[in-house]
């Protein structure tokens, strides 16, 4: 795993580069391009939306750079990490250091606190406890939810396991987070605050973030949309995106 650099962060650099990236299904005799020869880099600092019809391949493409699927050819590179020359235990490493998830279930650990769903990335990174636990509390914070370390996922809201969500895929200062249809599962004010608040960590950190949506609000607080289509991408939009969203 290669060190983290600023200068390999540094705003306008490509934190990820897609390269003649493909993958291939087969269903009997029928073959299905998920994704169709795609080049796209998401550079240091991006707040980018992805959106498409059903099986335009837009998860797939997440998949992949999230390292959760492997190409059928070309490649991808994250942080300088070129994902195919890894075997499966170093793709793992690479999850846990360079890339943060956030789902559109939550995927928190229904036995754990607030705190300690943030703390176990940390643990499994080896921090130690009084560091892992200072910083656990940091991201709490961050996300507004400075006092509620002790609550268990079953007695958060839906807007607030999704901030303890976002604070567990922020808190190992991974290169990129790709997040899933973060908000489909909340109400609208709940969405609305979790779109700000991702807005607010991408402009004040610089974290970049690749965002997998249909919520035409999300589209609009970005600043650059990519649409594909048939595993393609079909238009790459920068600047203002209220009509993109329309």
């Amino acid at each position: 795993m290669q060190p983290d650099t600023s200068e390999s962060r540094a705003p306008g650099r490509a934190i990820v580069a897609c390269r003649g990236l493909s993958k291939i299904y087969t269903d009997g005799a029928v073959e299905v391009r998920a994704v169709d020869g795609l080049d796209l880099d998401i550079a240091a600092g991006d707040f980018a939306t992805l959106s498409g019809p059903s099986g335009s391949g837009k998860t797939t493409l997440q998949n992949m750079i999230g390292g959760l699927d492997r190409p059928t050819s070309g490649s991808v590179t994250v942080d300088g990490e070129d994902l195919s020359s890894l075997n499966t235990a170093h793709l793992a490493e690479l999850r846990l250091h360079k890339i943060g998830f956030v789902f559109q279930a939550y995927n928190l650990i229904p036995v754990l606190s607030a705190l300690e769903n943030i703390e176990f990335v940390l643990q499994l990174l080896g921090v130690g406890a009084k560091e892992r636990r200072a910083r656990a509390a940091s991201a709490l914070a961050d996300v507004g939810l400075a006092g509620m370390e002790g609550r268990r996922p079953s007695h958060l809201s839906g807007g607030q396991q999704q901030r303890v969500a976002v604070a567990r895929a922020l808190v190992a200062r991974p290169a990129i987070v790709l997040a899933d249809e973060p908000t489909a599962n909340l109400d609208s004010k709940s969405a609305d605050d979790l779109i700000s608040l991702m807005a607010e960590l991408n402009a004040r950190s610089g974290t970049t973030f690749l965002i997998g949506t249909h919520d035409a609000r999300v589209i609009a607080r970005a600043r650059r949309h990519i649409e594909m289509v048939d595993g393609k991408v079909t238009a790459d939009t920068t600047g203002d995106l209220a009509d993109v969203a329309q």
